[in-house]
């Protein structure tokens, strides 16, 4: 994997209160956000260590499906959109990982008043604030992309700031970048999180002391926190998604009536959901789609794109984490303890804007006041909610 030039990838949005020269951190986790940010802190002079107890995106940001947009109507969330694209865009490369620019579509169907509703208004919201977005009835939806079956839709959202890539190689790009910035790459070295002061501790109980511990380990994050006896309000919960052959150009969508979204993909088209509203264990999860979801979300895909001949490829599961007002826990949750997950199965399409805001933050720099993590207790009893759905956030 052939890492990004510097100067390609020196594009955040965040400025840095100071530089990381003298600062050891160690980053918890080689997904997308732990790669990402281990990355931004390296480059910025800080000696970091990026532990994984598996191999480099072995975890949740192997599994994820790659959608990237900006169709957020909250103007914290638009600009963290925003952002990610750009970053995207400027990382990618046919040395580094493919960025596919691809309209994003969400809709609503005929019928389903509520949200139809909340889809026009979001985009109200949307352009008020300065990001693009048109809205689409039947017809125009069908002129301008002719493979979606639109007879049954009442309104639709387009986004143009968006995108698909392959997330395994996104991870593994930033992480080779992070170590040719000068962080050290430890894969398959499990580690356990200490406080007062902070540190790590191996298999083998040697402990190693540093400035910062930084856990972005995905559904791993409770567990890890919680045996060094910090506790937070955070559930992991298990998703599938599943790829068909077929011949698909564009667009992205997310159908929300039916509760699924899919994507064009080399092998033909990724579709997925397949929420499970319950908590699930890291360690003991099914990795393998139900056979109900795989024959639901065909019969959804043979429907939303009548004319692709789709057939299955393959289907599995994976992880991602809920909180209780559905915004991730991004930041410092004890003196030189940070964390980073909740992210509601938007981590990876965030994770060029977190990584940035994270490190930066680690550095000195200014948090994210919304995704503070100490504004739980960590003993909250809450439902989890499905990932994806329509931003309705005032």
């Amino acid at each position: 994997m052939t890492a990004p030039d510097e100067s390609e990838l020196a594009v955040g949005a965040d400025a840095f209160a100071q530089d990381g020269a003298g600062l050891e951190v160690a980053v918890i986790g080689a997904g997308a956000i732990g790669a990402t940010t281990a990355y931004d802190l390296a480059r910025e002079g800080a000696t970091v260590t990026l532990y994984d107890k598996g191999s480099i995106a072995s975890g949740a940001s192997g599994r994820a499906a790659g959608v990237c947009y900006n169709a957020f109507a909250d103007p914290l969330e638009a600009e963290l959109g925003a952002d990610a694209i750009e970053r995207f865009r400027a990382l990618s490369g046919d040395e580094t990982f493919p960025f596919v620019e691809c309209p994003y579509v969400w809709l609503a169907r005929d019928g389903d008043t509520e949200r139809a509703n909340q889809i026009r208004d979001q985009i109200e919201r949307m352009q008020a604030n300065g990001t693009i977005a048109l809205e689409a009835d039947a017809d125009a939806l069908a002129a301008r992309f002719p493979a979606l079956r639109t007879d049954d839709v009442a309104v639709a959202g387009i986004a143009g700031a968006a995108g698909y890539t392959d997330p395994g190689t996104y991870t593994a790009c930033l992480a080779a970048a992070a170590n040719g910035a000068g962080a050290t790459l430890e894969p398959n070295t499990p580690v356990e999180v200490r406080t007062d002061p902070s540190r790590v501790v191996l298999e083998d109980g040697t402990e190693h002391e540093v400035d910062a511990v930084v856990v972005a380990a995905g559904a791993h994050t409770k567990q890890l926190l919680s045996d060094a006896g910090v506790s937070i309000s955070m559930k992991p919960y298990r998703v599938q998604a599943l790829i068909a052959s077929g011949d698909v150009d564009e667009p992205m969508c997310y159908d929300a009536s039916g509760a699924f979204y899919l994507r064009p993909h080399p092998d033909g088209v990724l579709a997925g959901d397949g929420t499970e509203l319950v908590e699930a264990d890291p360690d003991a999860y099914d990795r393998d789609a139900d056979p109900e979801f795989v024959d639901e979300t065909l019969e959804r895909l043979r429907h939303r794109l009548p004319a692709a001949d789709l057939d299955l490829e393959r289907a599995w599961a994976g992880l991602c984490t809920a909180t209780p007002d559905r915004e991730p826990l991004v930041g410092e949750l004890r003196p030189g303890l940070y964390v980073a997950t909740g992210f509601q199965g938007h981590g990876f399409m965030r994770s060029p804007a977190i990584g940035d805001r994270l490190a930066a933050d680690v550095l000195g720099g200014t948090g994210i006041d919304a995704f503070d993590p100490t504004r739980f207790d960590g003993d909250e009893s809450f439902e989890i909610g499905d990932g994806m759905a329509i931003d309705t956030t005032q």
